[in-house]
């Protein structure tokens, strides 16, 4: 029987490397209530896995070995190379959005580092 939970293992690696829930809704291209949808799923598709590793530059074959093929074979969808005015409007106000919040996430933590000393 297989008792991995898919999200904490990927939470805990994600979070060792430094990144936010902020970097990996960016680099997913989907929104953080995902992200942290996805870190609550004991079982996650192979390519959500692959899309985080690639997002954070880490090989999960070697956690999620049942997977290994699955995971270094899917191609991802290629995105176009140029997007439209109104697309890049909007992913400027995202990119300030997610900027705005993880400085609330890095404040937030300061804040509990200075109320455990």
């Amino acid at each position: 029987m297989n008792t991995k939970h898919h999200g904490q293992l990927i939470e805990k690696i994600v979070r060792s490397n430094g990144h936010s829930i902020t970097d990996i809704a960016r680099l997913t291209h989907v929104n953080r209530r995902s992200v942290y949808n996805w870190f609550n799923q004991a079982k996650l598709k192979p390519r959500t896995i692959r899309s985080i590793g690639d997002a954070i530059r880490y090989d999960f074959s070697g956690v999620f070995p049942e997977y290994m093929e699955e995971i270094n074979t899917r191609s991802m969808v290629v995105l176009p190379a140029t997007l439209s005015k109104t697309e890049k409007n909007r992913n400027d106000r995202n990119d300030w959005k997610d900027k705005y919040i993880e400085l609330l996430e890095r404040h937030a933590n300061l804040l509990k580092q200075l109320g455990e000393s």
